[in-house]
């Protein structure tokens, strides 16, 4: 077998300078795409995947053609579920920005020394961070009915993770130096920690939090489709209707909207820098 590979992959013969011939080692590209294209065979038999369906591909432009022009008659209708859904973007990513601060604190162990108590809020927050954000819509639909609040748990449970995790990590790799030496001159951990990490830490979770809900508000226009409120609702309901140039009107003005709000991120964590 190895006589075979060798006749198949050969090593490159390389003569230095000083008439010594060394050998390249085999390049593994081949054997890595020879792996894949097998494995890519056993998961098309395996899933049953048919080509097609790509034969329905051109309903895509089809869609794409009656979208254009938008209907911006329309746009009145619009605006409302839009603002709910910056609404509920901007609030739950707020609280979970908030929230995130002293979970953090716990998870990291440079701060909180129990070990038992840093590792129950860094498992919290990866359970947090495997719970899809529609599946947290829908269980908050289930709670607490149709509408924004259950589009606002569903995003605060994502910001609470996603900046909870990355602002204990930044945490946990700040020089301590200045800390351990507030806490020796007697000072408590919370006033040791508010002047010597905080200021740290706070360009990039005010940076974090600032990028999670630039996010979340292309995120919450999803969460509409589980009826968790916002544009997503009357886009699935115009889609379903096929009133696609109303679908356009839907698309644009969030597009609008999104471009925006990342302009205005864009400039606050600049300044941050």
């Amino acid at each position: 077998m190895k006589n075979i590979f060798d006749k198949i992959f050969p090593k490159e013969k390389i003569t230095l300078g000083n008439g010594k011939v060394v050998f390249r080692p085999r390049s593994k590209t081949p054997l890595i795409t020879i792996i894949v294209i097998l494995l890519m065979y056993i998961s098309i038999n395996v899933t049953g995947f048919n080509f097609e369906v790509f034969e329905n591909f051109g309903n895509f432009f089809n869609i794409l053609k009656g979208m254009i022009p938008p209907d911006f008659s329309y746009s009145g209708e619009v605006l409302t579920p839009l603002f709910d859904t910056i609404k509920m973007s901007l609030m739950g990513s707020f609280l979970g920005a908030l929230v995130s601060l002293p979970i953090a604190i716990l998870a990291s162990s440079n701060i909180t020394k129990n070990k038992f108590v840093n590792g129950f809020f860094k498992l919290f927050l990866s359970i947090l961070r495997t719970l899809p954000s529609l599946v947290c819509a829908l269980i908050a639909t289930y709670i607490w009915g149709l509408g924004t609040f259950a589009g606002t748990v569903a995003i605060f449970i994502f910001s609470l993770s996603y900046v909870g995790k990355l602002l204990y990590e930044s945490i946990e790799t700040v020089d301590m130096g200045a800390f351990e030496c507030m806490e020796s001159m007697g000072f408590t951990k919370f006033y040791a920690f508010r002047y010597a990490i905080l200021p740290v830490v706070l360009p990039s979770y005010i940076s974090t939090a600032l990028f999670n809900f630039e996010g979340n508000v292309r995120y919450a226009a999803i969460l509409g489709y589980v009826g968790a409120g916002g544009i997503g609702m009357i886009l699935n309901e115009k889609l379903g209707w096929r009133e696609y140039s109303k679908v356009g009107t839907i698309v644009f003005l969030l597009l609008v909207t999104v471009f925006v709000i990342e302009i205005i991120s864009e400039h606050f964590r600049g300044r941050l820098e």
